[in-house]
């Protein structure tokens, strides 16, 4: 999917103006609100963000920093989003804005300079500058997921998820390569609507395996924010079938995803 690292960052900076608005009015009660991530509540989806998006930045400005630090975060156990989340519990919700705010404005200015074919280090292999600001969006749409289901508010869904839906297609082998499974050789078709009513497709048409439905639902399955079986989504096809149960569109270990019918029982980071 070709974009632009000026419209990517500006889709990010979009993207990170509802989350604004969702926790602009929170205060430290309010940051307390359970989350459908078990056991995080608003308080730790900020403060994933913003750690994150200060890691990226360091990625970008000092590589072998990075590293060294990924290293030693790594080492501890793959545990190590609940350990940073624990690590920033004591945050208000005033510090918990800033924060965000603070990392995310610096992210954005440090990539505007950026060729998006530069390759920067992360947790897992080395990615383009392009992917780091894509999956930052799409970190900033699925944790704004579990904002917005804990304080009740739905967001309006734009065409910014093609950064989110694309994502997911690409990972497709990615997630069979976390739960140790092979990946099917059949192609997958994925045929999604837009929110503007665009259609939006990747992969073989002629494929007989299949995914189709709105791009909404998609991405909130390949984010693990909701059970596939709680979705629209017609999922055709064993290789469909197999890549769509585990599907996962970010990084880190196997997500277990969300428990059909009950989002409140979920536990992906």
């Amino acid at each position: 999917m070709a974009v632009s690292m000026h419209d990517l960052l500006d889709d990010l900076a979009a993207e990170t103006a509802v989350v604004q608005v969702l926790v602009a009015d929170l205060d430290d009660a309010g940051v307390a609100l359970p989350t459908p991530a078990t056991g995080w509540d608003v308080r730790d989806q900020l403060s994933h963000l913003a750690y994150f998006d200060e890691a990226a930045t360091l990625a970008a400005v000092d590589p072998e920093t990075f590293r060294r630090e990924a290293a030693a975060l790594v080492e501890q156990g793959a545990d190590f989003p609940d350990r940073v989340a624990a690590e920033h519990a004591h945050l208000g919700a005033a510090e918990l804005r800033a924060w965000l705010d603070r990392a995310r404005s610096r992210f954005i200015t440090t990539f505007r300079a950026l060729d998006p074919k530069a390759r920067l280090p992360w947790y897992g292999p080395d990615m383009s500058a392009a992917s780091s600001a894509t999956a930052r969006l799409m970190e900033t749409w699925a944790h704004g997921q579990d904002i917005a289901d804990a304080v009740g508010a739905v967001r309006e869904p734009t065409d910014r998820l093609r950064h989110v839906a694309h994502l997911g297609v690409q990972t497709a082998g990615f997630a069979f390569a976390l739960n140790n499974r092979p990946a099917p050789e059949a192609p997958v078709h994925v045929a999604l609507e837009a929110p503007s009513g665009a259609r939006w497709e990747w992969g073989d048409p002629d494929a007989t395996d299949r995914v189709t439905g709105s791009a909404l639902d998609f991405c909130l399955v390949v984010t693990q924010r909701r059970h596939v079986t709680d979705t629209a989504l017609a999922v055709t096809g064993p290789a469909a079938t197999a890549w769509i149960s585990i599907a996962q569109a970010f990084a880190g270990a196997p997500g277990p995803g969300r428990a059909p019918g009950a989002v409140a029982a979920g536990s992906s980071r």
